[in-house]
């Protein structure tokens, strides 16, 4: 399963609409103009998931409704959650509970691409941003 999902970077959500679903190829998603770009990938009203590339860093934020997986594809940053700080890079993945403090910075010059899925249903609203 690891080296078909990191390996051709192929994005599968079956979430509960199973009647539906979907493939995405994540390496075509190429980076916009500014430092973050997000792409909508799937959703529901149990999840949602997005592929996202960071050109520096992501803001100190939580999530007071929604948990969030985070499986990095490609690049690597710093991220903080809560107190702890780590190295993050291709092929980890990151669990962030609810109501949990992070923040990413990216280290080096090549974006930092990660897939993000969050439960339940996200759709920008429970971004709480921190100093």
């Amino acid at each position: 399963m690891r080296k078909f999902f990191f390996g051709s970077f192929l994005a599968m959500c079956f979430c509960a609409s199973a009647q539906n679903p979907q493939l995405i190829n994540t390496l075509e998603i190429e980076p916009g103009g500014t430092g973050l770009t997000s792409k909508n990938l799937f959703n529901d009203s149990l999840c949602s998931s997005f592929c996202l590339i960071i050109k520096n860093e992501v803001k100190g934020h939580k999530h007071m409704k929604h948990s969030e997986h985070v499986i990095v594809q490609s690049g690597e940053g710093v991220m903080r959650m809560g107190d702890k700080e780590f190295t993050i890079k291709e092929g980890d993945v990151i669990f962030i509970p609810k109501g949990t403090v992070h923040s990413v910075i990216v280290k080096g010059k090549k974006p930092l691409k990660v897939l993000s899925i969050q439960s339940p249903f996200f759709n920008g609203d429970d971004r709480v941003m921190v100093e």
